[in-house]
């Protein structure tokens, strides 16, 4: 007897069953395979938000709280940089470019980053992309912004119109500058990185800003407009961080060291590769876990599969004694089952695949837009081909529960069964 169209003749003849199990694992699959492949992009959008760069240099404190605000711009520095050190730093004979960061304010929620036009020139991300404009061009003047996509698509700003920077980091603006608006002047390309939810203003507007501001508030009586302050000397006297490139690389290491010993202040300088590392290792568990889950609920849909095979294992008594009244040895039973099981758990898994491409199709406007991650539709990688053959194996180990029983059943025990 051929084993292979016996199994499908058998779950033809029970395809309502079938259908539903191969479904429950499709779906168990699909989960599977989705949480991989976000994990995947997540790490691989999170490794190259910034690139090309050597060395992030802040006040010292911890290495990821620095990386956090300079890069990520998640919370608040513990001290800023005076810019004599910057500059002292910045004209080193190893360094060959460097680029200033100011943080502290915001605009509608979203932060603002003071820095210089060379930001545009050697901030790279991913694998080493420049910054690219979707329209207009980077600031010139005192009051110019250039916003990241995603302010621009979720405010609905285009070029030439005027905005207004808060004090503050908070969502609620408390204290607005209105008496200094800024004009938009570019709009970045996506990246699907923390820029595209920044304001990007020069060094020269953060100061004109906070000319007649101290402690956080305006001085009564020093009013300065906007126009008295771009008259004034806006060289920065402090700045929260800035970033490096070396000339050569062998270098970072006796630079990051003359850093951190700096004498006229503490400094931190930090690689960010190395941080990023540490930082998802921390961020990382969640996502080792959700994976964890996602393999349980496989592990629950193979469950379900034994649990209907065994189910309808004692309706199959006689069907399995006629087979046996026809010659068929009790291994042919055996693989009779098995191979019902394989093919359940076959054909789930490829239906799951296209249920995660379906999924993952679905899904990536709404990951680049809400969380500034793409979700590739690439085949399926070497882990995810992994994960799948495990599906497979335990699948077919699943399904010789079932046949183990069917084995040691007796022709006379299915012979003697009342119809």
């Amino acid at each position: 007897m051929r084993t292979l169209p016996l199994a499908l003749k058998s779950l033809r003849n029970r395809r309502a069953t079938a259908a539903l199990t191969a479904f429950t694992i499709a779906l168990s699959v699909a989960l599977l395979l989705s949480v991989q492949r976000i994990r995947t992009e997540a790490r691989q959008s999170f490794a190259s938000t910034v690139s090309g760069t050597d060395l992030i240099v802040g006040a010292r404190s911890g290495p990821v709280n620095l990386l956090l605000y300079a890069v990520f711009h998640i919370g608040d520095a513990t001290n800023n940089v005076s810019w004599q050190s910057y500059q002292d730093i910045a004209a080193g004979p190893d360094v060959a470019w460097s680029v200033p960061i100011s943080l502290g304010d915001s605009h509608r929620g979203f932060r603002v980053l003071g820095t210089t036009q060379d930001f545009f020139a050697h901030y790279r991300y991913g694998a080493r992309h420049p910054l690219a404009f979707a329209a207009g061009q980077k600031f010139d003047d005192v009051y110019d912004a250039v916003l990241g996509a995603e302010v621009a698509r979720k405010l609905g700003y285009q070029p030439g119109q005027e905005i207004v920077l808060s004090h503050g980091t908070g969502r609620i603006a408390i204290a607005e500058h209105k008496d200094k608006p800024f004009r938009v002047v570019g709009i970045l390309d996506r990246t699907g990185t923390p820029i595209d939810s920044t304001v990007i203003v020069s060094l020269a507007g953060i100061e004109a800003i906070h000319v007649d501001w101290q402690s956080g508030t305006r001085i009564p009586g020093q009013e300065v407009n906007a126009e008295q302050a771009r008259q004034m000397d806006l060289t920065p006297k402090t700045i929260t961080a800035f970033l490096l490139g070396l000339k050569n690389r062998i270098a970072t290491f006796g630079v990051q060291r003359d850093i951190n010993d700096y004498e006229p202040e503490p400094l931190l300088a930090i690689l960010p590769g190395v941080t990023l590392q540490q930082l998802w290792g921390l961020v990382g568990l969640a996502e080792n876990a959700l994976l964890l889950v996602s393999a349980l609920v496989v592990l629950v849909g193979l469950a379900g599969m034994v649990t209907a095979l065994m189910t309808t294992l004692n309706e199959r008594r006689r069907e399995m004694a006629i087979l046996r009244a026809l010659g068929a040895r009790p291994r042919l039973v055996f693989g009779l089952l098995v191979l019902e099981a394989a093919l359940l758990t076959f054909i789930g898994a490829g239906f799951g695949i296209v249920l995660m491409y379906g999924a993952l199709a679905s899904a990536r406007s709404l990951a680049m837009d809400h969380f500034g991650l793409t979700l590739s539709l690439d085949w399926p990688t070497g882990i995810e081909w992994t994960l799948l053959a495990a599906v497979l194996l335990a699948g077919l180990i699943a399904g010789m529960i079932p046949a183990l029983l069917a084995y040691r059943r007796t022709l006379a025990d299915g012979l003697t069964l009342r119809i």
